[in-house]
Formats: C-alpha cells, structure tokens, sequence
C-alpha cells in the first residue's frame, strides 16, 4: 500500500513539473512575439523617419513663414495663399513672422535663427536681402530642415524650391509698357525700394535695361531708394519732377514706391504729363489706377507663392520629389480697362 501510494506522489510531481514547463514556453512565446512587434514597431518609425513621412502617423508638419513685413497687401494674400494650403493638408501648424520694418535684415535673419532653433520642419523665407540671409538659410538646410523661397532669393544654392515671379520678365513688361505710354522717348525716373533685395534689384536692372536696348529716345535717371516706404517715394518722385522739366514718367518697382509716386503725381496734378507705371496690387493702388494717377501697374500672384509654398514643404516632408524647384507665378498687367477683373482676382 505504502509502494502504491509512493508512486502515486511521484506520477503527480512529474505531472506538475510538466504543467510548470508548459506553463514558461507560453509566457517565452508571448515575450518573444511582443518584441518582435515593437522591433517591428520601432523599424516602421525608423523608416519614416528616414525618408521624411509624416502622413502615415498623423504627426503635426511645424512651418515659419517668414516675410519682409506683416503689413503690405502683398504679404497679406501671401499669408492667405499658405493659410488656405494648411487648412486643406490638415496636419499643418504654420505661423507668421515678420521684422518689424522693411530694411532690418538682421532682424529677419534672427527670426530664421528662431525657427531653426525651435525644430520646425519647414520655413517659406521672403529674403529682405539676398546675401545678408544666405548663411541662416545654409543653417537650415545643414539641420536638415526644408527651405522654401517665396518672391525673393537668396545667394546660395541651400534651398528646396523657389515660387516668385520672374522679375526679369516683368520688368522688361513694364518698360513696353511705359515705352508705350509716353510715345517712346523722354526721361524715366525710378523710385526702388531696398537697395540689397534681389528681386527689386532685378525689376529696376532689367527695366533699364530694356530701355536701352529697344528705345534709343529713352533715358532712365539714376535710381532714388525708398525702402518701400511711401513717403520717401513720394519725396523721391517730387525731387524727380523738381530737378527735370522733361520727365516722362516715373517706374516705381514695388507697392510702396508704386503708391507715393502715384501720391506724388496725384498733387502736384501731373497725372496726364507724367505716366507712372508700378509693381504690385493694393487697395491704395486700386485707388490710384481708378483716378489716372497711375496708368498701370505689374500684379504679382502672391497667393499662389504662399500656397504652393506650404505644399510643396507638405510633400517634401511626405517623401515626395517636387515636379520643378523653381516655379514663376505669373504677372498681369492691371490698367483701368481691366481693374475690375484684377481686383476680383487678388480679393483674400
């Protein structure tokens, strides 16, 4: 009886030891499993990681949008364009930034500093200067973070995609179009606005240029510097008119020089002996052109600029190549016949 019921106690402790043995393989298997899936886990991030995509886990794309000031029209519907292309990518947090007057450069660079510093994924740059912001713009793109120039460029080749107008076309535009206004002859005055920003560099550059080469009975006088301010354009342009009794017109290269040579004119009610031709669209602009103080004048597509500039930072951080790098967004020549249509097409 003793033998049996010590073979029973052995049979059962071996049945335990079994059901222990059992019992760690189930636990082991589980472990095993769930390390494989956060391996597996931690790889999918990694490859996101990799190539740029944010769609897949819903992440949050950080842009800066930096401009030349946060109060002409121009940037206005700038910002409008890139709002209206954050709202529909849906993931898109951007925010606006702008030195608080037209010519510190220094300032805009800080805020460029700023954005780096502060890891956005992407930042749309209107550079005040072309060379004062080259090196911030290097800093972005050594940190790995995507640049996209709107309206103005920069002196380094550190960018992803450029969306502006092309300048050098519009600008021999508005020469013809002042070639044609004042029957090809006479003096020409040119009130710029920043003397190291590119693009009005370019607008007032190609504009003489286009003068020499095709109306011999033309001159253009040395260019006067606003800083886009309009009283100083409106300074600028009385001096033009004070110092030349020969004056034909007066080529102001952006909205502010636009509207204080436009001013200028209005009172000294010179407006039907000396044509102003402008560059860019505003209400003060509108206003002017409906009066004949201004005959006519380039408008840019601001909008497009910011709105192509948030996608194209969306898609980069999407790990999708861009089609072009650089893009221009066209120009219309806004004269009284065709304001009406203009005005609708720039509303924001």
């Amino acid at each position: 009886m003793k033998k049996s019921i010590k073979v029973m106690s052995f049979i059962m402790a071996a049945a335990m030891v079994m059901v222990g043995f059992s019992a760690c393989g189930s636990d082991e298997g589980s472990s095993s499993k769930a390390a494989d899936e956060s391996k597996a886990s931690s790889a999918a991030s990694a490859a996101s990681t990799a190539d740029g995509s944010k769609a897949a886990s819903g992440e949050q794309i950080k842009i800066s949008c930096i401009t030349m000031d946060s109060l002409d029209e121009h940037w206005l519907k700038l910002q409008a364009g890139a709002k209206a292309a954050a709202e529909k990518a849906g993931n898109v947090d951007i925010r606006f930034d702008a030195p608080s007057n037209k010519i510190d450069s220094t300032q805009q660079a800080s805020l460029v500093e700023n954005a780096i510093n502060d890891k956005v994924d992407g930042i749309m740059l209107a550079a005040l200067d072309s060379t004062a912001l080259s090196n911030v713009v290097d800093k972005a793109h050594e940190a790995s973070i995507k640049v996209v120039l709107v309206d103005s460029g920069v002196d380094t080749e550190n960018w992803d995609a450029f969306y502006s107008t092309d300048n050098a076309k519009a600008a021999q535009t508005a020469a013809d179009t002042m070639a044609e206004l004042v029957g090809s002859k006479g003096k020409i005055g040119i009130v710029n606005a920043q003397a190291g920003a590119g693009t009005t560099q370019i607008r007032e550059q190609s504009f003489i240029q286009q003068i020499k080469d095709k109306y011999p009975e033309m001159e253009t006088l040395s260019p006067v510097y606003s800083d886009g301010d309009k009283q100083k354009a409106l300074a600028a342009a009385n001096d033009y008119m004070n110092g030349n009794s020969d004056l034909a017109g007066i080529y102001g290269c952006n909205e502010g020089a636009t509207v204080g040579v436009g001013q200028a004119v209005e009172q000294a009610k010179k407006a039907d002996s000396i044509m102003v031709v402008g560059f860019d669209f505003s209400k003060d602009v509108e206003a002017m052109i409906e009066s004949g103080a201004i005959k006519a004048t380039m408008v840019q597509n601001p909008k497009v600029m910011g709105q192509k500039g948030v996608e194209a930072i969306v898609k980069l951080m999407n790990g999708e190549t861009l089609e072009t790098k650089e893009e221009d967004t066209g120009v219309t020549v806004a004269t009284k016949d065709n304001l009406e249509q203009v005005v609708a097409d720039q509303s924001y």
